[in-house]
């Protein structure tokens, strides 16, 4: 949420409309506003109405390239922190991108915690307050979480996590008490084109539940035939 209680707003550009709906469905679990657009032109048009706070684009669209859309973007005066999606990995194009005005890129394939971390990073960075960036610890009852630092503790006694189910139990516990399906957490934690199966979160939410529960009431719960929710214990 923004300084002014409004909600962070996102635009997000690409001509692919999975990955434009599945990045719209994990930024929104963040609690942003996003708008979506599928080729240059329509991203210009967003900007102008929409006036986001970030904008994550595409550099290849069928229209009018990223590099593009972004010259025209600044040339009505924004300064909207901008963090390109590309295909391509060679020098040249990473420089293309970041001369023309980008504040920074991430190479597809990408994990959508790499997308939302850089996010919160360039906002972060921007004239915007941000409430939650400016708060990397989230609470859940006696569970702690500090996303800058990646220490978790319950109860005062710190809890060693791997990187993945570091990146679950945040994904749990900025949505507390609110059921989550397995296929929701692949998209979420895992890259948007793991293509594993469901019994993976399966795996890691006993993983964490052997770190997160074990001696003490447990706060990780199973919703039978819906997915998981984590709530405070008592």
């Amino acid at each position: 949420m923004r300084i002014d209680g409004n909600p962070v707003r996102v635009l997000v550009v690409d001509d692919e409309r999975s990955l434009t709906d599945l990045l719209k469905m994990s930024l929104r679990y963040e609690g942003w506003e996003v708008r979506t657009a599928g080729d240059g032109h329509g991203a210009v048009v967003a900007a102008r109405e929409f006036r986001p706070d970030a904008i994550v684009l595409d550099i290849m669209l069928p229209d009018i390239d990223g590099l593009e859309v972004l010259k025209r973007v600044r040339a009505d005066g924004s300064e909207v922190p901008v963090l390109f999606l590309t295909a391509k990995d060679s020098l040249d194009d990473r420089i293309a991108g970041l001369t023309a005005g980008g504040d920074d890129y991430v190479t597809k394939p990408f994990s959508l915690e790499e997308v939302i971390a850089r996010l919160r990073a360039l906002i972060r960075r921007s004239s915007l307050a941000i409430g939650q960036a400016n708060d990397p610890v989230i609470r859940v009852g006696d569970l702690v979480l500090n996303e800058d630092s990646y220490e978790v503790s319950r109860a005062g006694e710190p809890i060693e996590l791997t990187a993945t189910e570091f990146e679950l139990l945040r994904f749990l516990m900025r949505n507390p008490r609110r059921v989550l399906s397995k296929a929701q957490i692949l998209d979420r934690v895992w890259s948007y084109e793991y293509e594993g199966k469901a019994s993976v979160v399966e795996i890691y939410i006993s993983y964490l539940r052997k770190k997160i529960d074990a001696g003490r009431e447990p706060m990780i719960h199973t919703v039978r035939g819906a997915g998981y929710m984590i709530k405070a214990a008592g």
